[in-house]
Formats: C-alpha cells, sequence, structure tokens
C-alpha cells in the first residue's frame, strides 16, 4: 500500500469511453456519472485521499468545445480556491491531446490538473478506465507533481499536455510523446517524476470561442491550393500542416500570401515531432520563404496544438503580432529573420 495522501481532489466527469455502457446491440453511449466511476475503481480508499464528483458533461469527446473547456477551466479554479488540492478530469480519449492542451494554456493554478480516460470502456474485458482513474487521482494528490500544470494520465505513465499525443486507434498505450517521452510514471502506488516541463500560460482572459472559426488544413502532394484558398476564405485563423521542417507545394505558395496579408496564417509540420526550421531552405515554399510572406511559425507545437492556441488567442481579441509572440514562446519558435514589409 502507498502512504495515505489525506489530500482533497475533485473529479469533473465528461463523459467519454470511460463512462460508456450500452444495454442493447447498438453501440456504447456515455451514461456513467462520476459516482459512477470513482465507485468502480479498486483500491481507491487506500490512497486516504477524499474525493469530491462533479458531473460536469456527458458527451463523447469528439462533441467537446472550446467553451466546455473554458467554463471548465473556472469551475476547477474555482475548486482550487475553495481548498481542494488537486483535479482529476475523465472524458473521451479522441481529444484529449487538444483538451488537456488548452486546459494547460489556461490553468492558473499550481494545483495539479490531470487529464485522463480510457481506450476500452467498461464492457469489454481489461477495461483500463478504473486503473487510469486511479493512478490520475494520486498524481493529482501528489505535492511532487504541483507547478506542471495540465498533466495527462493513461497507462501509468504521466505526460505534459505540452507534448502528448494519440497514436493509436485502439491501444492502451495510446498516449505518447514523441519529442520528449513520458515526464513521469506511477509505479507502487505513488507518481514518479523524471522531469518537470516548462509552462507558458496565456496572459489572457477566458472568452466565450464559439464565434471564432479555425481550421487545421494539411498540404498533400500534388496540391494546388484550392482547398486552402476556400478554407482561408471562411476561417478567422488557419493552420496550415506543411511537408516535413515546414515545406508547401509551390502552387500553393501565392494563396498562402494573400490568406497571411489578411489575418493571422501559422505554419506548422504535419509530422507531428520535431520543429519547423526557419533557415535551413530557401526554395519558393521553403520554410524560410513562407516566414518571410508573413506566416507564423508553431514551432515545436503539432498543428492540433498550434490550432488551439491560435483560436484561445483570436477569442482573446488578440490580433497577429501578438500572436506572432504568443508562438515565439509557447512554440518555441523563433522569429523570422527575412520577413517582408
Amino acid at each position: 500500500m502507498g502512504q495515505p495522501l489525506s489530500r482533497r481532489v475533485v473529479v469533473f466527469a465528461l463523459g467519454g469511453t470511460i463512462a460508456m455502457t450500452s444495454d442493447n446491440q447498438a453501440g456504447v453511449v456515455p451514461t456513467l456519472s462520476a459516482s459512477d466511476l470513482v465507485a468502480a475503481v479498486p483500491g481507491l480508499a487506500d490512497t486516504g485521499a477524499d474525493i469530491t464528483v462533479h458531473d460536469f458533461r456527458q458527451l463523447p469527446g469528439a462533441s467537446l468545445t472550446f467553451d466546455d473547456l473554458i467554463a471548465l477551466n473556472a469551475a476547477a479554479s474555482h475548486a482550487i480556491d475553495a481548498g481542494a488540492d488537486g483535479i482529476v478530469v475523465t472524458q473521451g480519449t479522441d481529444t484529449i491531446e487538444e483538451t488537456a492542451f488548452a486546459l494547460d494554456l489556461l490553468w492558473p493554478s499550481d494545483a495539479p490538473l490531470v487529464v485522463t480516460g480510457a481506450m476500452r470502456n467498461p464492457k469489454l474485458a481489461g477495461a483500463d478506465g478504473p486503473a487510469n482513474l486511479l493512478a490520475a487521482i494520486r498524481v493529482a494528490a501528489a505535492a511532487e507533481t504541483r507547478g506542471m500544470g495540465c498533466l495527462v494520465v493513461l497507462n501509468d505513465e504521466i505526460h505534459a499536455a505540452r507534448w502528448v499525443r494519440k497514436t493509436h486507434t485502439t491501444s492502451p498505450a495510446a498516449f505518447r510523446s514523441p519529442d520528449t517521452g513520458p515526464v513521469g510514471l506511477v509505479a507502487e502506488h505513488r507518481p514518479r517524476v523524471l522531469t518537470r516541463p516548462i509552462r507558458h500560460t496565456l496572459t489572457l482572459q477566458p472568452q466565450p470561442a464559439a464565434d471564432v472559426c479555425t481550421a487545421v488544413v494539411p498540404v498533400v502532394l500534388g496540391d494546388n491550393g484550392a482547398v486552402l484558398r476556400q478554407a482561408g476564405n471562411v476561417v478567422d485563423g488557419l493552420v496550415v500542416a506543411g511537408f516535413g521542417v515546414g515545406h508547401v507545394p509551390v502552387a500553393t505558395v501565392e494563396i498562402l500570401t494573400d490568406l497571411a496579408a489578411v489575418k493571422p496564417v501559422v505554419l506548422a509540420s504535419r509530422i507531428g515531432a520535431g520543429p519547423v526550421l526557419t533557415s535551413t531552405y530557401g526554395f519558393p515554399g521553403s520554410e524560410s520563404d513562407l516566414l518571410g510572406r508573413g506566416l507564423i511559425s508553431a514551432g515545436s507545437l503539432d498543428p492540433f496544438k498550434a490550432r488551439g492556441l491560435l483560436h484561445l488567442l483570436l477569442a482573446a481579441g488578440h490580433g497577429r503580432d501578438e500572436i506572432a509572440k504568443a508562438f515565439a514562446t509557447i512554440g518555441c519558435a523563433d522569429p523570422p529573420t527575412n520577413e517582408r514589409e
């Protein structure tokens, strides 16, 4: 047994596979309450943690919105102000890599905020929800995880929201951090922190984000830019997921130039690991060419996390210059040295 924690943890349930059941031949749907989830966790009483639960949403992960996250951030912050030591969020794994990063950007507290879920629903043999929830509660209750921002805990691994990605459709080991690996693990009933990520939060008041429209558009072999142009015409900001270190077909260059002149266009890599470069290649459509044309580097942020950051900044009313500064800091992106006048 681990040492009794004697700390207060609040669990916010949002739905997802971890909460899904079915009484007929149709597919599973989110039906279990937060109390149901906690009651199904063996060994939870042995932690000594004082658990409070809230049924915040009951949705599949794919149906969560930025407004849900802004409301959750406020509710979780209130729980910390009322004396909680840590927060656990249970949700569908479809969007964990995006929701956790958005929460990490918004989270104002040093208290741990831990997101977890399940890859196998409770009706399946080897359902992983109870073990993931137990590990998440241990991480949220641990003094060692204070100041680490939002963490994602599944399969006894602790990942920083900044880096984690879902890399498999069904495996219980689906969540990985390609650039860094996990920041810790849970073993012998306690979290073991291996490294501490650098936190970057947004200095903005969370605003309702429903009126902002952003998108990720990947470039593909033989791309003529038609989809980029159509998408760019209907969004407030765009993330283009380029080849390799940040390259696009030459046929798309002028389209992206025109779009970047009127709205923020962020250049990310569709690879999902490694940074967008700034000055290695110089051909039309290369990273240096595009940054010189006014695109904003995502740095080491993958396209989906870059879109989350862009969306929150636009929802807060930030302009292009402020957005570029935020990406330079949070994405660890170097500012371009040859930007056109």
